[in-house]
């Protein structure tokens, strides 16, 4: 049992010990990271017959990449640190060195969090700037990055014969908010925390986006050092002063097992009032000679530690509950609290998910509320501090009217979901996003009818239902004059693109119904097995439910959406505008994947996303979004992911694409 779950946590942390050091891109926080390190840690200890070079314990987690530059060859290994989490570890490492080495010194500083550099200096000269790679042999050549940064000094005043520094590039807050206000406003995707933005922007291939994402950079270690001679950490630190270079602010000299512990609590509690953000705290040794002495495992120094303090979490007053309506008229509560900085970002938005969650909490407006990030990135609400709750106070409940058009709610009751629901089908509020749906990629794919066409047209009542949209033409005149999609060209190539899409296959109109538990693939298998929408339509539970992956859920909410008669009244008008209501005719070949559902992850050689599914449709098969027991193949390529992590763990055949072309006979 021992041998399979060490086998399993090195699968899974080697995942994400490559999603967080060389995709810059984790799925999971520290926490949960360090969390299954010490299992695996604890398990190894109990086997060490059962440790090989490989695992993660044993080695640096990241891997020399040619993205910003040329590899280049360490001079001096860039190690990790040992991590520790409680005050009984930092005591027995202090009480370690006390052991083995006479009156030592300490160090305790903090751990910024960021990307792991170094800089090498000859005759007083910046030479090379390095990353940490995979720490032991190669790193990327990121020099001219580097020299973007206003903190690396190109040259010093004493021209040392050899001088290499580490240190660790990070972001300050505000440089982070202004880059993700850029990213927002070109309409690019938005960096989930500083430390993603530094070493994303470290490792690009453009100097000029270094320079002005504006990072920020302080030295943490003499890692080498000819023509001048120092003896401790403390010494280093002044010297480097005296060159300009930027070391790490706020050290602290201790001696002891309560002064080490002392300060480590001190940085914890200062952590909230610093400008960027830290991910601990680091004990080193302070001289030198003692450092040689103890020396270093495989992957991390003898003398030196990381505290990882828990999650963070703040607290903040409960100032407003905001109700959205969703495209299926499902009411969500949204807690509106005083901004608190979280985990790199200022948060003031949590989901309340629906009145069940409201009633756990036990939560009301004045409330003062715990908030954490979800693996470091979804703001939360833990719990309420009761004790500081207002006089007035009064639980809050969902109101049984629909915030958007007045209508009554209701419960979800039969499917015990807790959802609170609009119950009119014509609310506007769902009406938008129903016609988003409609006009979607996945959907009817109308090019170039955006969301803003689409709020103005059911503003001023030209689209009530999906079926309007085929009426528009009729418009044309008044459109062009009132510029509601704007000037005639702009409009006629709208209209032209609802016209193209009449002739859109079957599937494609069912998905744009926007039926509850029916997406754009069980649309292809529902439509592929009726043929037009007018027998989908009289289909029974029974006749329903034949068809693969439609299951009583899905099978009751097509029946609901075709017995309702605002919706056979849309169906008329839709088939009366020329709109096609019957799947396509397509031919499968015979072959070994005829049957099978197959997930396509990761970069193909060859084959692009589509071709893939179009190909596993053209030879009978039925493409999936994701990894289940159900899944009979998954199709990988390069930076598979999780969806291969999960084929693995639920023993499912995965395939190459030569492989998969192989199982076709092409």
């Amino acid at each position: 049992m021992s041998e399979k779950r060490i086998a399993e946590l090195k699968k899974i942390l080697e995942y994400h010990s490559d999603r967080y050091y060389n995709q810059d891109n984790p799925e999971i926080s520290d926490f949960e990271y360090d969390t299954l390190m010490r299992e695996l840690r604890a398990l190894e200890t109990q086997h060490p017959e059962l440790v090989t070079p490989d695992s993660p314990t044993q080695r640096v987690g990241g891997t020399a990449k040619r993205t910003a530059g040329v590899l280049v060859r360490h001079n001096v290994p860039m190690l990790s640190l040992q991590d520790v989490f409680s005050k009984e570890e930092v005591y027995h490492f202090v009480e370690e060195m006390q052991e083995q080495l006479d009156e030592p010194e300490f160090v305790v500083e903090y751990k910024i969090d960021g990307l792991s550099m170094a800089l090498r200096y000859e005759d007083g000269e910046l030479k090379l700037a390095e990353t940490r790679g995979d720490g032991i042999n190669f790193g990327e050549d990121v020099t001219a990055n580097a020299k973007a940064i206003r903190q690396v000094k190109t040259k010093l005043p004493d021209k040392t014969e050899y001088l290499e520094v580490r240190g660790e590039v990070y972001m300050t807050n505000e440089a982070f908010d202004r880059v993700n206000e850029m990213q927002e406003l070109s309409g690019k995707k938005i960096f989930a925390n500083p430390r993603n933005c530094a070493a994303g922007t470290l490792r690009q291939l453009d100097s000029a986006v270094t320079k002005q994402r504006d990072l920020s950079l302080f030295i943490f270690n003499i890692q080498q050092v000819r023509g001048v001679s120092l003896s401790s950490h403390t010494e280093g630190y002044a010297f480097l002063k005296r060159q300009g270079i930027t070391v790490i602010e706020d050290y602290r000299l201790c001696k002891t097992a309560d002064e080490v512990w002392e300060a480590i609590a001190a940085i914890g509690n200062n952590r909230g009032n610093l400008a960027y953000d830290i991910d601990g705290a680091v004990v080193k040794i302070n001289r030198y000679a003692d450092r040689e002495t103890l020396g270093a495992t495989s992957k991390a120094p003898r003398w030196a530690i990381a505290y990882k303090y828990p999650p963070e979490e703040k607290e903040a007053k409960l100032l407003e509950i905001e109700l959205s309506v969703g495209r299926t008229g499902r009411i969500t509560p949204t807690a509106i609290f005083e901004p608190v900085r979280l985990c790199g970002t200022t948060v003031s938005r949590a989901t309340l998910h629906n009145q069940d969650f409201i009633n756990e909490l036990d939560i009301g407006i004045g409330d003062t509320v715990v908030v954490y990030k979800s693996g470091e990135i979804i703001p939360k609400i833990k719990e309420v501090r009761k004790e500081k709750r207002p006089p007035e106070w009064q639980r809050y409940r969902i109101p049984d009217t629909c915030p958007a058009c007045g209508a009554k709610t209701e419960r979800e009751r039969e499917r015990e979901t807790g959802d609170i629901r609009c119950s009119s089908p014509n609310c506007p509020a769902q009406l938008e996003r129903h016609i988003i749906n409609f006009v979607g990629r996945d959907a009817m794919d109308i090019k170039g009818f955006g969301a803003v066409y689409i709020e103005e047209l059911v503003r001023q009542e030209y689209i009530r239902d999906i079926a309007d949209i085929y009426g528009l033409k009729e418009y044309r005149e008044e459109l062009i004059e009132k510029g509601l999609i704007g000037k005639e060209k702009n409009t006629d190539k709208l209209l032209d693109a609802i016209e193209k899409s009449k002739q859109n296959d079957a599937y494609q109109l069912l998905t744009g119904f926007g039926i509850p538990n029916v997406g754009k693939a069980a649309a292809k298998a529902v439509m592929k097995h009726f043929k037009t929408i007018e027998a989908l339509s009289h289909a029974s539970m029974d006749e329903l439910q034949d068809v693969r992956d439609i299951g009583e859920v899905s099978a009751e909410c097509i029946r609901r959406f075709f017995l309702d008669e605002k919706n056979k009244e849309t169906l008329q008008r839709l088939k009366g505008y020329g709109v096609n209501m019957a799947a396509e005719k397509q031919e499968t070949k015979a072959s070994a994947i005829s049957g099978k559902t197959i997930v396509v992850t990761g970069t193909l050689p060859s084959l692009g996303r589509k071709e893939a599914v179009e190909l596993i449709e053209a030879y009978g098969g039925k493409s999936a979004g994701s990894v289940s027991k159900k899944t009979d193949y998954v199709l990988a390529g390069e930076a598979a992911g999780s969806k291969l992590t999960k084929a693995n763990e639920l023993g499912i055949p995965v395939l190459n694409e030569e492989e998969f072309k192989k199982l076709l006979g092409i």
